[in-house]
């Protein structure tokens, strides 16, 4: 028998086949903390919860075209980059039926946000909350400015977990804290975003040192505007790195 004889006679309907959803993990760092981009769910299951942007991919629709447009549709963003994180496929995940979610993950600064926000009053940009230290991992909370706790839907808890876990260990030989970063910066605002993803405080001397003597920033020769001391020197990062 051929390929095209085998396809011809092939029942699709012979295994059961799951519904496969993204959603995506749109992170920034938001007055020293964690943050992420949440929609309140206006429809059951879990109404009135809180959740990651997301929605079922099309029979016809790639994955990473799918993201493309529940970046539009619901994070009312465009142009910002997405890679896949993690997939998520517990059989119990969702109330509904068996649902695989493949997460996407985004940094971005706060500003790419705003419009967003003001398109949509059921988005929010929430604080995070991780109660574990280093790479131990876990799910993580969601919180509003006044520290209130927002219910999380579905596993999505896990979700922003992973991508805390996944930011801390490509913090030291990847781009994002350069992420959140103006294009010119000072080694105080880059230790604020380190500081921030941690979740730890950093001995300033020694991460200065550790900075400057990586080879990954250069030197601009200007210093910063606006400041009430001794204004810093900028830095920006290396056009080779």
């Amino acid at each position: 028998m051929s390929e095209a004889e085998f396809l011809e006679t092939y029942d699709p309907a012979r295994y059961e086949r799951p519904s496969v959803a993204v959603d995506l993990v749109l992170m920034s760092v938001v007055e020293g903390a964690t943050a992420a981009l949440l929609l309140r769910r206006d429809d059951h299951p879990h109404l009135g919860a809180w959740a990651l942007p997301g929605g079922f991919v099309g029979i016809d629709e790639s994955l990473d075209n799918a993201a493309r447009r529940l970046l539009a549709s619901k994070a009312r963003m465009d142009h910002a980059y997405v890679e896949q994180l993690y997939t998520f496929g517990a059989v119990d995940r969702d109330p509904r039926a068996r649902i695989i979610s493949v997460a996407y993950f985004a940094l971005l600064p706060p500003l790419r946000f705003a419009a967003a926000l003001r398109a949509s009053p059921e988005l929010a940009l929430a604080g995070l909350a991780v109660s574990w230290p280093g790479e131990t991992g876990g799910p993580v909370e969601a919180r509003t400015a006044d520290g209130e706790a927002l219910p999380l839907a579905f596993d999505h808890a896990d979700m922003l977990g992973l991508a805390v876990l996944r930011l801390r260990g490509k913090l030291d030989y990847s781009d994002v804290a350069f992420a959140l970063l103006p294009d010119r910066f000072t080694l105080r605002a880059l230790q604020d975003v380190h500081e921030a993803i941690l979740g730890t405080r950093l001995n300033k001397p020694a991460f200065r040192r550790r900075m400057l003597d990586g080879g990954r920033l250069q030197a601009t020769g200007e210093r910063e505007t606006g400041a009430s001391f001794r204004p810093a020197e900028l830095y920006r990062r290396r056009a080779d790195d």
